[in-house]
């Protein structure tokens, strides 16, 4: 099926040049994204298929034609959403709960667990900034401290095991590690992190915010990690706000919603189905977007799909800005790929989101700039709406646009 595209069209660019002209495309027309626009940063704030759209505005109608029994009605919902949730992320629903995004469920966590005085929190300094900014909180309320480990962007999975080997000890209380960081784009072995981290005596922590969708089975891959948090709202498509923490264990029982509503004596995961009157659609509609995805691609060769156009929109844009991939041979998120940028260029977080609004603003292509070790990068991501075309205009006009940065 073909069709013309019907999102309205953003203006053009501020200098002036116009957005290329987008031939139709079948997967495109699954989206509700402006087709003027070419959409290659997937990893920050997602895109919802028109299918769970439509779903959520359902919902949202319902909801407000008879509000009460809506809510009378909706723990049960919610369970039920979380039991689809549960199936694909292939772990059990009693041990899974919903929470408005990654960062929620660690907050979750981290206002849950007991951190003894004078122990440590450890992280890396791939962390996503709002985890740290998370951990830096609950340590000082705590009167405990955050350590961060230093991973080498080259590091090979055997060399940051034998960091985190060599980081553990007595002192730590928990362990804070990404499954796919966000500002490298690259797997950490967390299964194997988990391991030592407990026989060190640590609590794990898992953030997956970028593992659903990307990973079959992320879950599985954190080994027995005691708490996982992922994004529903990337990868899998569905709508914002929306995500899972999985707990198992003893320590499950521990935790509760950041807001205390009437579910609170329930037990763990049955009191977050209850959030008072939060509009829980996007939770709802989930499912929705899970198996839209799965009738019409199907989520093994979607994964496939996206890991071959990551590869080959990086190698594109890499040739355009004369980069060397070596720097970021291990940085190979499925979906997700790095492009070193030329030195002096986002060598902070302030001056990569400046680069990333003035690509956008003369570009027409939505990229992210990330920052590790004072050198920046483009973070190219690939889903089922994104082409070799878009990596193509975005390999034609970087070059210029960052002549002038």
């Amino acid at each position: 099926m073909t069709s013309s595209p019907t999102a309205s069209r953003r203006p053009a660019a501020q200098d002036g040049a116009a957005h290329a002209a987008r031939p139709e495309r079948t997967a495109l027309d699954d989206w509700a994204l402006d087709p003027s626009v070419r959409h290659l940063n997937h990893g920050s704030f997602g895109a919802v298929p028109r299918a769970a759209l439509a779903e959520q505005r359902a919902l949202a109608e319902e909801m407000e034609a008879d509000p009460c029994r809506w809510f009378r009605g909706l723990p049960e919902r919610v369970a039920r959403a979380r039991t689809d949730v549960a199936r694909y992320l292939r772990t059990g629903a009693d041990s899974l709960a919903l929470v408005a995004n990654a960062s929620a469920g660690v907050s979750t966590v981290l206002g849950s667990v007991v951190l003894p005085r004078d122990s440590e929190v450890l992280l890396t300094d791939h962390t996503y900034g709002a985890v740290a900014m998370g951990a830096e909180r609950a340590a000082r309320r705590a009167g405990a401290r955050v350590r961060t480990l230093h991973v080498p962007l080259d590091a090979t999975e055997e060399q940051v095991t034998a960091l985190f080997a060599d980081a553990l000890g007595p002192s730590v209380a928990l362990v804070v590690v990404d499954q796919i960081t966000s500002p490298t784009a690259r797997l950490f072995p967390v299964g194997d992190i988990a391991r030592l981290a407990h026989e060190a005596g640590a609590r794990v922590l898992v953030d997956g915010a970028h593992a659903p969708g990307m990973l079959a089975d992320p879950v599985g891959l954190s080994g027995e990690a005691d708490y996982w948090v992922g994004n529903l709202h990337k990868w899998p498509c569905a709508p914002r706000g929306t995500a899972a923490l999985v707990a198992r264990g003893a320590q499950a029982q521990e935790l509760y919603p950041l807001t205390d509503s009437w579910g609170t004596p329930d037990p763990f995961p049955q009191r977050f189905d209850q959030q008072g009157t939060v509009d829980l659609t996007a939770w709802l509609a989930a499912p929705r977007a899970l198996g839209f995805v799965e009738e019409r691609y199907g989520w093994d060769a979607a994964r496939a799909h996206m890991a071959r156009l990551a590869d080959a929109g990086q190698r594109t844009v890499a040739r355009a800005l004369d980069a060397d991939l070596t720097a970021v041979a291990g940085c190979e998120a499925p979906a997700m790929r790095l492009v070193p940028l030329p030195p002096g260029l986002a060598t902070d977080q302030e001056a990569a989101h400046a680069l990333q609004r003035r690509i956008a603003d003369t570009t027409g292509c939505e990229t992210a700039v990330t920052c590790f070790g004072g050198r920046g990068f483009l973070r190219l991501s690939a889903h089922l709406y994104t082409t070799e075309a878009d990596f193509a205009l975005l390999a034609e006009r970087v070059p210029g646009c960052l002549k002038g940065a």
